[in-house]
């Protein structure tokens, strides 16, 4: 199972989201083609309310420690409760690292 796939089910079960995005942004950074080691994660979860942003993180962080100690390198987190969704936030785009 691709790492993209891991993430997606993990953070379904843990969170049940009501949004959900798993990007790889392998291809951005200097890491072989076809790498599975940088993503970012767009998530909008009920799980998230009354928590402030680092809650969040921690709570991301947690549910893919499996993940991260089988080499998952970098996670770029966007988290949102569903009520913050629902007022269609932008999410920035993610730089280029490469060179």
């Amino acid at each position: 199972m691709s790492v993209k796939q891991q993430i997606i089910d993990t953070l379904t079960q843990v969170l049940v989201p009501v949004h959900l995005e798993v990007i790889n942004e392998s291809d951005n950074h200097h890491v072989p083609p076809n790498s599975e080691t940088h993503f970012k994660v767009i998530v909008a979860s009920a799980a998230f309310e009354g928590q402030r942003l680092i809650g969040r993180h921690r709570a991301v962080n947690e549910a893919l420690k499996a993940q991260f100690d089988a080499g998952l390198h970098a996670l770029s987190m966007h988290t949102f409760t569903p009520e913050e969704w629902d007022q269609e936030v932008q999410v920035p785009n993610s730089p280029k690292c490469k060179g």
